[in-house]
């Protein structure tokens, strides 16, 4: 999850406080879909952000371009499919965020054709970046990543768990490690301007702009 702390900070918050309580009502609102109860017992089907924020992952965030919110507890016991279900659930934050990434973008630029720079055009620009942002992040195959979970729709589930075995003891320390060499920023950095390029030319075709 990237970010950066400037004069827009007041406009920053907010787009952030969005995308991250969004991105995990996703979570636990496709685990209940799926039949697991846990999100609305221990309160995330909610659309409060205290619900699903950690202060010390929010403040991370906001200074240090890297952290996190509270995890949505899910039992996939719960689920006919255990595996696909997990996979489901994880794919349902990203998801989410890539989809408020595109309203984002068409209110953006519906705003800036028509009004100009103002402070509502500025907060749907970073609404906008935080979401494609968070969405390419999550779905870096990296335990505790959303990826990660996502490989069971495409891999044998032997190999998953192998994999997951020998790395989820170490994912954190691979994420710092990445983020800290510039490597996550990078990689995310080129998937997130191709999917704004993308909104815009879809916006733009749709609006007749082009």
């Amino acid at each position: 999850m990237l970010t950066r702390f400037t004069p827009d900070i007041f406009l920053q918050i907010p787009a952030l406080l969005i995308a991250l309580t969004l991105h995990e009502y996703a979570h636990a609102w496709a685990a209940y879909r799926l039949g697991d109860l846990t999100p609305r017992v221990r309160g995330r089907l909610s659309l409060n952000p205290a619900s699903h924020l950690d202060p010390i992952g929010f403040l991370m965030l906001l200074l240090f371009r890297f952290g996190w919110a509270k995890p949505v507890e899910i039992n996939p016991y719960n689920f006919d499919d255990r595996e696909r279900g997990m996979a489901w659930v994880a794919l349902a934050g990203p998801a989410m965020n890539l989809l408020l990434g595109f309203l984002a973008a068409w209110f953006y630029f519906v705003l800036l054709t028509n009004v100009g720079p103002s402070p509502l055009t500025r907060l749907f620009q970073w609404l906008l970046v935080y979401n494609v942002y968070f969405a390419a992040f999550n779905l870096l195959p990296i335990p505790p990543l959303d990826g990660s979970k996502l490989l069971f729709l495409f891999l044998p589930r032997g190999t998953v768990y192998r994999y997951l075995d020998s790395i989820s003891q170490y994912g954190f320390i691979i994420l710092v490690l990445a983020i800290s060499s510039g490597l996550v920023n990078q990689t995310i950095g080129r998937i997130a301007e191709s999917v704004m390029l993308l909104y815009q030319r879809v916006i733009f075709a749709l609006l007749g702009l082009w």
